[in-house]
């Protein structure tokens, strides 16, 4: 029941001027909108309202669900107020269905108190507006419920908005008595003609557990969308919600305690993904990134190397391995065929090896520099929760966000990869190479994206056997194994100069607390900075592959073609597409739009180095022993020269020039 306050009228006018005054431009685009029937947003800054007007301020975020509606109707008024200007355009008109939407952060309320995050949802949050963050990880169908009823007193023919209850599952209950001065009559009758509908939508987010401790459980809570906020945000997204907390009584079971379930009524709701696609690197940062390059300009490789020592720096050399992290993080250029299909950009890397080669930390290394990640293991994880599940929620069925979900548009890392059972590895070939996961489950047929890299680390099968192939050795099958762009073979084989220069290494990290490399270039490389460079050079470039660059490459495809026994899984149509996409992540990471010849013989030698056996380059050896060599550029020259001359039987390359 709503009784009206006296004032506030007064507060509705301090609503609507400062709408005028800081919205108008929204305003108006609402009035010029065509349908009237539709609900509009309403985007208001918090900050800029409190630095406004902080007395309303203050009365929004402790009394919301009060002042909320009442800041609805304001916007109405306030569109009646600048109509004049527009009436005589075509299709202008006030619209009833405004709702102002709160957005919180970079707001004075973004505090512990009103920005709690999901796990520590108290009682005393209840009421007041607050500001949590997520993933969604449930998505409930969207459904019709009924608004406020009207009622009308039968004796004093007063009317009285009743609106639906949270508490009670959205039911409407009928006036007990009127509010009418003089009249406490306790009949009333509907007024069937003012009957609104509303759409209606609840999801439940999840909080990131990037953020949380060790051994703790992620919370999660179920949000309520209506109207404008319905359908917006899918499984898998990363939100800010905005809204109240308030309760509702659980469904009934039978024997089940019937206990009042926490729940946000949802004001404003913002997808994080597209917030972290448009982040805005500082210039300053990027002419750091320029200035590296230019000192560069004459030894590239060089440059490179001083990156890739900053990726997992805990662990000693593993040039190899860094290499194929770097390129797999970037990614290649998603383009279209002349089919119309889509061909991924996204790369997928998996390790095989002995245990203790440190394929876990580059696991954990990997998800740090990737926006979103989720990591998880093969022996807990089954189809479903890789994929998508289908739960029982109140009587419907509702999809539930696996892992490669919830990964869309970051790093999926997979640890213990062979621990995974047959049926559960074969649910996520659709996810690597066409991105996404058709489900029919329930009744509820869809498709999900999963632009999401796969990487993933598997321990061999046994004893590692060289004169076997990888799917013998790992059991993993063809088809899988030809999904991933770069497989390396980590073999821990006795090496007594390698195990001196290792533990030497380790040891003086004990003394000293400090890594291998160079101190300046691990205060330039820091792991922000990385994640920066990533992103920018992900966002910036898309390269473009020369008539060289595209020599090299079909002229290696060929030729592996003519010699794979062993490796028939491996080399297929996809195997040149990986070198594309390789060729074009060693571009980007190389600071350039253009894929040169370099970036070609870079990416035939990380494939070379997935080879169980090489077909040109006999000296690639074991991927662990793998070092940074003190003259990148020179052993490049050696190694460029080999590849070519075992190239020329296809194509006749010219005569090359390094620059050293």
């Amino acid at each position: 029941m709503v009784v009206v306050k006296e004032n506030d009228s007064v507060r509705s006018k301090e609503m609507a001027g400062f709408l005028i005054k800081h919205q108008l431009e929204q305003l108006r685009s609402i009035i010029l909108s065509s349908d009237p029937r539709l609900h509009y947003p309403l985007h208001v800054d918090f900050a800029e309202l409190m630095d406004e007007n902080p007395p309303l301020a203050h009365l929004i975020s402790s009394q919301p669900t009060e002042y909320l509606p009442l800041f609805d109707e304001s916007a109405v008024w306030a569109q009646k107020v600048i109509y004049e200007d527009f009436k005589k355009m075509e299709n202008a008109s006030v619209k009833a269905y405004v709702h102002v939407r709160i957005n919180i952060c970079g707001s004075p309320l973004e505090c512990p108190e009103t920005f709690p995050s999901i796990g520590r949802v108290r009682v005393k949050h209840r009421g007041i507006l607050l500001t949590l963050k997520g993933t969604v990880i449930r998505s409930g169908a969207v459904k019709m419920i009924e608004g406020e009823k009207i009622y009308e007193c039968r004796v004093c023919k007063h009317r009285i908005k009743v609106y639906p209850e949270v508490e009670t599952r959205n039911t409407v209950s009928r006036p007990t008595y009127c509010p009418s001065q003089n009249c406490e009559s306790t009949r009333f009758q509907i007024v069937e003609d003012n009957k609104i509908c509303h759409d209606y939508q609840e999801i439940k987010i999840q909080e990131s557990t990037q953020v949380l401790g060790v051994g703790a459980i992620p919370r999660s809570i179920p949000v309520i969308l209506k109207d404008d906020l319905v359908d917006i945000v899918k499984a898998g997204d990363d939100v800010i919600v905005t809204g109240v907390l308030t309760a509702k009584w659980s469904s009934d079971v039978k024997d089940v305690r019937c206990d009042l379930d926490p729940v946000v009524i949802a004001n404003c709701v913002r997808r994080m993904n597209e917030l972290k696609s448009d982040i805005d690197i500082p210039d300053g940062i990027i002419m750091k990134f320029k200035q590296f390059w230019s000192e560069f300009e004459d030894t590239p490789l060089k440059g490179r190397n001083a990156i890739l020592r900053c990726i997992c720096p805990q662990v000693f050399g593993l040039f190899t391995v860094k290499l194929a992290v770097a390129l797999t993080l970037i990614g290649g250029v998603q383009h279209v065929d002349a089919s119309g299909t889509k061909v991924r950009g996204e790369s997928h890397l998996l390790l095989v090896g002995d245990p203790g080669t440190g394929k876990s930390q580059f696991l954990k290394f990997a998800a740090k520099l990737s926006n979103r990640s989720v990591i998880t293991t093969g022996l807990g994880s089954t189809s479903a929760g890789l994929t998508v599940t289908a739960v029982r929620d109140g009587g419907e069925w509702v999809l539930e966000a696996g892992a490669l979900v919830l990964a869309d548009g970051g790093i999926c890392c997979i640890d213990e990869f062979d621990s995974m059972r047959e049926h559960d590895r074969a649910t996520i070939h659709e996810a690597m190479e066409q991105q996404t996961i058709s489900v029919a489950k329930a009744g509820l047929v869809t498709t999900l994206s999963t632009r999401t890299i796969v990487f993933g680390a598997t321990n061999p099968k046994g004893q590692y056997d060289p004169d076997q192939s990888l799917s013998v050795n790992t059991t993993l099958s063809g088809p899988l194994l030809s999904r991933f762009d770069i497989v390396l073979v980590l073999l821990d084989t006795k090496n007594p100069q390698w195990d001196a220069v290792v533990s030497s290494h380790i040891l003086a990290e004990a003394e000293q607390g400090k890594g291998n490399h160079d101190e300046d270039l691990s205060d330039i490389w820091s792991l922000t900075m990385l994640r920066r460079y990533i992103l920018y050079v992900k966002g910036y470039f898309r390269p473009v592959l020369t008539k060289e660059a595209e020599k090299v490459i079909s002229s290696y495809y060929q030729l592996q073609r003519r010699s794979a026994t062993q490796n028939a899984a491996r080399t297929t149509i996809r195997m040149l597409e990986s070198l594309i996409r390789l060729a074009q992540a060693h571009a980007r990471l190389m600071f350039r739009n253009e894929v040169t010849r370099l970036d070609a013989i870079a990416a035939i030698l990380c494939i070379e180095s997935s080879m169980t056996t090489s077909a040109i380059v006999d000296s690639v050896g074991n991927a662990l022993h793998s070092n940074f060599t003190d003259n990148p550029d020179q052993e490049y020259a050696k190694q460029e020269k080999l590849i070519l001359e075992k190239l020329s039987c296809i194509y006749d390359f010219p005569e090359i020039n390094i620059r050293c």
